[in-house]
């Protein structure tokens, strides 16, 4: 009788190393769409846009009807003039709601402690803020579009038509209304990366884009310099469609310094942010 000394092979096998497929990394555009859900998931954007579009438009028809209020002739042609049909009461309130919520889409994340998950996946803190820029600029750049064009258009509807296209000042009031967006919604990005909670940001962003424009007045040189470095200050100045008065005592911006100032303010605050976030911990 013989016995068999052969262990079963499939016992003593060694079975061999799983080895887990390196990650992907990351790509911008992966960054671009999450941050597009994150920012469509927030019920209160949808409904911030829609009243605020409303109430720019509806602004736009007020200030064009109280102009027009006192015409003498009754039917006349009306004169169309860029700044009715661009209100600054409107356009005051769009900054102050496109700045808020450029805020919101960093410091809610503070405050809610998404960032650390956001960190952890993705390490290049500086992709996730450009990304986030690129985001809240194409959105709001859509919303300064639809509210610009929206508030020529009941301008028009208000006069009766006549402006055409080749209005003095119109095309420079269009590009000037559609970008203010944008740039306060990077504006509130950038200081929503620098304080990181949300009522100091919202309060700081209040004041910088509408209160401290006022406190620098134009009649004299230096102080003249820093209200004409204001955003508000310079949509102010491109939606004016008349010429400065050489005979005012005042100092008036120029139209290419306010363009000036509408590049400078929004790369300064995303390139702020960027070297921010990477240099501090979340």
């Amino acid at each position: 009788m013989t016995t068999s000394t052969a262990a079963p092979a499939a016992a003593h096998s060694v079975a061999p190393a799983v080895v887990p497929a390196a990650a992907s990394p990351v790509r911008f555009g992966d960054l671009l769409a999450s941050e597009w859900i994150k920012m469509r998931s927030l019920r209160s954007t949808p409904w911030a846009i829609a009243v605020t579009t409303v109430f720019v438009i509806g602004s736009a028809v007020a200030a064009t009807m109280a102009a027009h209020d006192g015409d003498a002739v009754p039917g006349a042609p009306r004169e169309f003039l860029p700044f009715n049909a661009f209100p600054a009461a409107g356009y005051w309130t769009l900054m102050l709601v496109a700045a808020t919520m450029g805020a919101i889409t960093v410091v809610s994340e503070y405050s809610s402690g998404l960032i650390r998950t956001t960190t952890v996946a993705v390490p290049a803190r500086g992709q996730v803020v450009l990304a986030k820029a690129a985001v809240t600029a194409a959105l709001w750049t859509a919303v300064g579009a639809v509210t610009a064009v929206g508030s020529f258009l009941a301008s028009q509807a208000v006069l009766g038509g006549g402006a055409p296209a080749t209005h003095p000042g119109l095309a420079r009031a269009l590009v000037a209304c559609t970008l203010v967006a944008p740039i306060c919604a990077l504006v509130g990005l950038g200081l929503g990366v620098l304080i990181r909670h949300t009522a100091t940001t919202v309060v700081t962003g209040v004041f910088t884009l509408v209160l401290l424009p006022p406190m620098f007045s134009e009649g004299t040189r230096w102080s003249a310099d820093v209200n004409h470095l204001m955003p508000s200050t310079a949509w102010r100045r491109l939606v004016q469609s008349w010429p400065a008065d050489p005979d005012s005592l005042a100092y008036t911006a120029t139209v290419p310094g306010s363009w000036a100032v509408y590049l400078l303010w929004p790369l300064v605050a995303v390139v702020l942010a960027v070297v921010v976030v990477r240099r501090r911990d979340v």
